[in-house]
């Protein structure tokens, strides 16, 4: 519960394990064979290695892929909004958000129909993930209706001949693909679980993090006004027009000099993430702690740190119940230093998890929201059409972004 000894058990990487936890959990819920070491030698290890392609050039190109397809489906949804078309939320942020990651991702679907192949895969993903908590608790997939069903049939969009139809995939699903094929004792439907799996992972939390960003700006006007005035300030120094029929580019070194964007953004995560960060004890020893205190641990004892509390400490968090879209600027600059006690925290935003267990995905996710916010806001004027408040619902506690207890209707239509 103290976020002074976070980093006591966040190094200690050796005793303290995450990924037999997480290799169990995984291979149940998605219905792949557990990455043992001896029938999968040092597979783990290769699978983790392709996370590169998530991180410094590579991140950029897939950045720029996923910039052009939000774009493209921008234009696809909304051309047509002259006036002022009414959808519901998180609908809309689900429908945009997962077309563009399995687009940048997997790859185009080249048939006519190719938005409507997504779309089907999309509403049997909406179905699976509201089972994702009961599997994760461990409750038989037997005893969860239809779920085990709409499994397979997902797992089977992910078979060989399905994937090599798919058109301009990624590097990293390539890589994937290039190290499975070399364990024979994977199955043609272990690897499409597998890749299923990674799908998962890649929109299971980004979907309702982007729901609340966009919401947040959305209730708070001075928000919506500082990051839009931003998102305008770049388009005009870099001479880029705004609109549906010009497609804009921005750099990395762009979108992290977005203060506000970013800076709202993050609120946002701190207000709805609600990982907890497990850590499973893998031998008898004595974990040290600040201030002589230690822990006896056996082999097997479990630890969590659940961050939402540093997340809502009114210590750390001045009023933390509320949004406050600069919380993250400080003079113009990104502020990184929060005191609990007066002294400074390590660690004061984890909405990604920590140590061996953050998510590699982390930076591609962080471009996605943002691009996502950025195309919004420069193409449309949008607002809330129903005045109702939205809550957390807390059923995936412990899991990662918490969903909205109910979905809200906005409206947009094309600036002028």
């Amino acid at each position: 519960m103290d976020p002074f000894q976070y980093v006591y058990v966040i190094r200690n990487s050796k005793q303290l394990e995450f990924h037999e936890f997480a290799n169990k959990m995984a291979s149940k819920t998605f219905d792949y064979p557990a990455l043992s070491k001896g029938k999968f030698p040092e597979l783990k290890e290769n699978l983790h290695r392709i996370y590169q392609y998530l991180q410094g050039k590579p991140l950029d190109i897939i950045s720029d892929h996923m910039m052009k397809n939000l774009q493209d489906i921008f234009e696809w949804k909304c051309s047509q909004a002259t006036d002022w078309e009414t959808e519901k939320m998180y609908k809309f942020c689900c429908s945009v958000m997962f077309e563009a990651s399995f687009v940048t991702l997997y790859g185009r679907v080249p048939a006519a129909d190719g938005h409507k192949v997504i779309s089907e895969i999309r509403d049997k993903f909406i179905k699976f993930d509201a089972s994702f908590p009961y599997l994760a608790a461990n409750i038989p997939i037997e005893l969860l209706g239809a779920t085990k069903k709409v499994r397979k049939e997902l797992i089977h969009h992910f078979l060989l001949q399905n994937m090599t139809k798919w058109l301009g995939g990624s590097k990293v699903v390539q890589a994937r693909q290039d190290i499975f094929e070399k364990y024979e004792l994977l199955g043609d439907y272990d690897k499409a679980a597998h890749h299923f799996a990674f799908l998962w992972a890649s929109v299971g939390n980004t979907i309702p993090a982007t729901f609340w960003a966009m919401y947040y700006l959305l209730r708070h006007p001075e928000a919506l006004a500082a990051v839009r005035d931003e998102i305008d300030h770049l388009l005009q120094s870099t001479s880029q027009k705004r609109g549906p029929t010009y497609n804009i580019h921005l750099t990395r070194e762009q979108l992290d000099n977005l203060v506000y964007l970013e800076s709202a953004l993050n609120e946002s995560l701190r207000m709805c993430s609600s990982s907890m960060n497990i850590r499973i004890s893998q031998e008898d020893f004595v974990l040290k702690l600040e201030g002589n205190q230690e822990v006896v641990l056996r082999k097997g004892d479990w630890i969590a740190l659940y961050p939402q509390i540093l997340h809502m400490d009114p210590e750390v968090y001045e009023d933390p119940k509320e949004y406050k879209f600069d919380r993250y600027i400080e003079n113009g600059k990104k502020k990184t230093t929060f005191y609990k006690a007066g002294r400074k925290l390590k660690y004061f935003l984890m909405p990604f998890g920590s140590g061996i267990s953050m998510c590699p995905g982390r930076f591609l996710a962080m471009n996605e929201m943002k691009m996502f916010l950025f195309i919004l806001l420069s193409h449309f004027d949008v607002e809330l059409a129903e005045n109702k408040a939205v809550r957390l619902d807390n059923s995936r506690m412990g899991l990662g972004i918490l969903l909205p207890d109910v979905d809200i209707a906005f409206r947009y239509k094309l600036r002028s």
